[in-house]
């Protein structure tokens, strides 16, 4: 027997609705037949990784350097092109 997959969108379906709490987590596993405990898994690891969408994505500054180091290059390779043009322009 295979284990079950399920998407991201239907755990996050499972989660709001026991947030709700509405219906008990007891209910809510006979509803979508998961067990309560997996839905209580997924609600901590909801509310944990909550607080990270309302943040800014931050560059590192590894990126940064990496951005600024490729210009550099593209500006070199670009002037080695003109220079090499004229030195056969002047040939």
């Amino acid at each position: 027997m295979s284990r079950r997959k399920f998407t991201s969108a239907f755990k996050t379906k499972v989660v709001l609705e026991a947030l709700s709490e509405r219906v008990t987590i007891q209910e809510l596993g006979q509803k979508h037949g998961i067990h309560p405990t997996q839905i209580t898994t997924w609600k901590s690891q909801f509310l944990k990784q909550a607080p990270a969408v309302f943040e800014r994505p931050v560059k590192d500054a590894k990126s940064e350097a990496q951005e600024r180091e490729e210009q550099y290059l593209k500006t070199i390779g670009q002037q080695k092109m003109e220079i090499d043009f004229l030195k056969k322009a002047l040939s």
